[in-house]
Parts: structure tokens; C-alpha cells; sequence
């Protein structure tokens, strides 16, 4: 900093007492030189600070990170994905990658069908999540956990061993969800592949190992036990929808489990409102992080229910009115027409008889005449 600010007022005073270049050809190259050298100085110095600003960065992520480690759970470390995040990084990242290229291999291609493949792993989801939600309850009833305000207890007490271990499956879960996004791609149904889905699919699997890491307990088994049970009707949806038409006619409530999601994320904004109002022992920048984290869910779920049920209500009712109107009005104008032609020949048949009579009376005048 100091070389280019000396250099800086060097090039300024050399300006202010020769004037700018071009007077003579010898003083001309001498003021090149000062210009590049002037020019090197500074893209060095900006390079160097920039090297050591990232490099600051990255040892201060580094120092923040080993840090962290202290205070983590200790008894999930030696659990699978959870040594560090790198695993779950790189599934997180081949999915997006699986985004990218997924499409481009299957344009060309036909889609898969994969129907056995959907009602096998449709239904497999079924009993995970439920498990997930029966050993979450079960474990937390048996460890009279409080609804309203629950600490993380790190001890070796067997019914939190078996919340964090639950909580761990609910992780798990959330990677094998990715598959939802395979198959989607697989069957080439890219409308359903859409920001929401990705945003879900990603965000969850990622987070979630911040929070088994750090809190595999207390607070969070409440979100992970209502949104286990949740999947558990989404994904029999999807087993029954997966097994044909017959049963297709039958999902009439497939809207209903978007509002379940929203009236979800409403329930876990006020039970962590209600948590940060109690002063919970539990980190308050989760429950901040979590708060903000619902209500993208909730604009997006909002927006993904009004697009696919209520804007399309209006059209359908348009449509039937204004079948309705072409019939009505055609009907009118039949009954018209109809009308009119019945008046035209009662017209023509009673005009007939007076135009014979006419005819006769002047024959008979003639015949006197």
C-alpha cells in the first residue's frame, strides 16, 4: 500500500512539473516507462491484497470450522456422512450436476416407465417415514420431552440416543429423495421439475446435516416427527397413483396435501416464535434461521397452489359459461329462425287462397262482361 501510494504521488508531481507526454520523442518514451510502471504497481498491489484478503477468508472459515467441532455432538461423529460435510457436499452437487445433463441424455431418448420401480420405492418411503415418526414419538414420549421448550441433552441416555439416531434416518431420508428428481428426469417429466422441487430436495438434505451435527435432539425432533408424517401420506399418494388408472380415480385429494405442507410450515413458524418468546435453551439463530427458512416455503408452496388450483378454476368456469351462452344462444336463434320460416309459410299458404279468389272474380266478370 505504501509502494503504490509513493508511486502514485511520484507519477503526480513528475505530471505537474514536465506536463503530459508527447513534447519530445526521448521525453516520450521516459514518460511510457513511468506509465507502465505505474500501471504494474498497481495491478500488483491490488493482486497481493486481493491474495490476502481470500487468504484471510479462508483461514478464518478454517479456524471457525475447527471450532465448531468442540461443541458438536459427539456421539453422531463417527456415524455415517457425518464426520464432515464433504459427503454430503458431493451428493448435493452430482445431484445438481444430475440436473444439468440428465436432460440433455434423455432428449433424444424414450422415457422409461420405471412403474414397478415407482411402487416399490413409493411405498418403501411409506414405511421409512413412518418409522422415522413412530421412533421419533415414541422416543420423546419415553424422554417426556416438552412440546413448547426442549434442550439438546448430548447424554448417553438411551431414549436420546434413539432421537438422535431417528433423527439421523430423517437425514438419510431426505438424500434418498433425490431419487424423486431421477425419476422425474428418467420418465422425461420436466414440468415437474421445477424450482420448488429443487430448492426442497437440495436445501433439506444440506441443512440437515448442520442440525444432526449439532443438535441431534430437543427442538428438533418436532418439525422432523410432523414433516415424517406428512411424507408418509405424500409418498402413499404416490405408491397408489404409481399403480395405474383404476386407482387413479380415486386420488381426489391430492390439493389437500398441499395445504397440509403450508398449514405445516405455519405450525413450525409459531412453535418457534413460541420458542424464542420462552427463551428456549436451544441455539436462537436456528430458530431465526428456521423462521426465515418456513416462509420461503410458504411463499413458494402459495404460489404453487394458486398456479395449479385457483387460477384455473375461473378458466374452467369461463369456459362452461360461455358454453353454455353459445348453447343458449343458439337455441335462441334456432327458435327464431324457426319461427320466422313457421310465419314465411303460413304467410305464403294464406297469401294463395286470396290471390285464387282474385282471379276468380275477375274470370267471372268476364265471363258477364
Amino acid at each position: 500500500m505504501r509502494k503504490f501510494i509513493e508511486a502514485d504521488a511520484q507519477w503526480r508531481l513528475v505530471l505537474s512539473v514536465n506536463g503530459p507526454c508527447g513534447i519530445t520523442h526521448s521525453y516520450r518514451s521516459e514518460c511510457q516507462k513511468r506509465d507502465f510502471s505505474l500501471f504494474f504497481n498497481k495491478v500488483y498491489w491490488i493482486t497481493t491484497t486481493t491474495m490476502e484478503i481470500v487468504t484471510h477468508l479462508i483461514n478464518d472459515t478454517i479456524e471457525f470450522y475447527k471450532w465448531t467441532l468442540t461443541i458438536a455432538d459427539k456421539r453422531v461423529e463417527k456415524w455415517p456422512l457425518m464426520d464432515n460435510p464433504l459427503p454430503t457436499l458431493a451428493i448435493s452437487t452430482s445431484y445438481l450436476l444430475f440436473l444439468w445433463l440428465g436432460p440433455k441424455y434423455m432428449k433424444n431418448r424414450e422415457p422409461f416407465q420405471l412403474r414397478k420401480t415407482l411402487i416399490v420405492y413409493n411405498f418403501s418411503m411409506v414405511f421409512l417415514n413412518f418409522f422415522i415418526f413412530k421412533e421419533l414419538f415414541m422416543a420423546a414420549r419415553s424422554a417426556n420431552y416438552s412440546y413448547i421448550c426442549q434442550p439438546v441433552d448430548y447424554s448417553d441416555d438411551p431414549n436420546e440416543v434413539r432421537v438422535a439416531g431417528a433423527l439421523w434416518w430423517y437425514f438419510v431420508s431426505k438424500g434418498i429423495e433425490y431419487l424423486d428428481t431421477v425419476f422425474f428426469i428418467l420418465r422425461k417429466k420436466f414440468n415437474q421439475v421445477t424450482f420448488l422441487h429443487v430448492y426442497h430436495h437440495c436445501s433439506m438434505f444440506t441443512l440437515w446435516w448442520i442440525g444432526i451435527k449439532w443438535v441431534a435432539g430437543g427442538q428438533s425432533f418436532f418439525g422432523a416427527h410432523m414433516n415424517a408424517m406428512i411424507h408418509v401420506l405424500m409418498y402413499l399418494y404416490y405408491g397408489l397413483a404409481s399403480c395405474g388408472p383404476k386407482i387413479q380415480k380415486y386420488l381426489w385429494w391430492k390439493k389437500y396435501l398441499t395445504i397440509v405442507q403450508m398449514v405445516q410450515f405455519h405450525v413450525t413458524i409459531g412453535h418457534t416464535a413460541l420458542s424464542l418468546y420462552v427463551n428456549c435453551d436451544f441455539p436462537h439463530w436456528m430458530h431465526y434461521s428456521l423462521i426465515c427458512y418456513a416462509i420461503t416455503f410458504i411463499i413458494l408452496f402459495g404460489n404453487f397452489y394458486y398456479q395449479t388450483y385457483r387460477r384455473q378454476q375461473p378458466r374452467r368456469d369461463a369456459s362452461s359459461s360461455s358454453k353454455a351462452s353459445k348453447a343458449l344462444s343458439n337455441g335462441a336463434l334456432n327458435g327464431l329462425s324457426k319461427a320466422a320460416n313457421g310465419a314465411l309459410v303460413m304467410g305464403s299458404k294464406e297469401e294463395k287462397p286470396q290471390e285464387n279468389s282474385g282471379r276468380r272474380k275477375r274470370k267471372g266478370r268476364a265471363k258477364r262482361d
